[in-house]
């Protein structure tokens, strides 16, 4: 395996990485309705409470989903542009795309643990408090 990898294998990468945060988005939307459910079913203070939290740790996540994903498609067409050997990309893909790479990749890596953790975290939650 190359040291650096190549313009298509950074792009394929890139696009697998922005379908699982779309798939990230929809598992968000459907905790929502479970909220939603849960709020119709038990309205007690504790449940409220819990609510309350995920509500806002979904918008958190999404929040940092539309920002991931957004970077992620910029660096996408840089990287495609670049291997279509557009002169004013090739220079930034040379020296700078696999920089970026590494920090999208952190910046994913950080995302999906947060995501797992609250994920987690909800279904102790949602099975507490079904029925």
């Amino acid at each position: 395996m190359p040291a650096t990898p190549s313009a298509m294998g950074l792009h394929l990468r890139l696009r697998l990485w922005i379908a699982e945060l779309n798939s990230d988005i929809s598992i968000l939307r459907i905790f929502s309705d479970y909220l939603v459910e849960l709020h119709a079913k038990k309205n007690i203070a504790e449940v409220t409470k819990g609510i309350d939290h995920f509500k806002q740790q979904f918008v958190i996540l999404r929040n940092e989903i539309d920002e991931l994903r957004h970077d992620m498609q910029l660096s996408k067409m840089h990287v495609a542009s670049a291997a279509r050997g557009n002169k004013t990309h090739a220079a930034t893909h040379k020296t700078g795309s696999t920089d970026n790479q590494h920090s999208l990749q952190k910046r994913y890596t950080v995302f999906k643990k947060a995501f797992n953790k609250v994920k987690k975290e909800f279904g102790i939650f949602e099975a507490k408090w079904s029925d």
